[in-house]
């Protein structure tokens, strides 16, 4: 089992700025890849980034893609997104997930292990 926890959501204008944080906590976090996906009201739940193992690969979503940074740090088993030049349309809530998969993947069903996710709104 891999535990995660979202933070750092909250209410920003357009063009803020924002980092998201996630914990994970339970097995070797370092054998899992991991992902951010993100749902708004009345959608499906879109991945945004992905990120392998090791950290040395990344994919982003191309509606992000230039704006977000997927990165993460196995020793204190954290996952960040830093969003910048942010957009009304960015407005959703934030999950983070975790797959035994040794790199991403942008499908929902590739992931085992979900967070609670963490809301994030845009206003313009």
């Amino acid at each position: 089992q891999v535990q995660l926890v979202e933070s750092g959501g909250g209410l920003v204008q357009a063009g803020d700025s924002l980092k998201l944080s996630c914990a994970a906590s339970g097995r070797t976090f370092s054998n899992y890849a991991v992902a951010w996906f993100r749902q708004a009201p009345g959608k499906e739940r879109d991945f945004v980034a992905g990120i392998d193992r090791g950290g040395d690969k990344t994919s982003y979503a191309d509606s992000v893609k230039g704006r977000f940074t997927i990165s993460r740090n196995n020793a204190k088993t954290m996952v960040y997104l830093e969003m910048s030049s942010l957009k009304p349309e960015d407005t959703a809530v934030y999950y983070c997930a975790a797959s035994a998969l040794r790199s991403w993947s942008s499908a929902r069903y590739a992931y085992q292990y979900w967070g609670q996710g963490t809301q994030v709104t845009v206003s313009s």
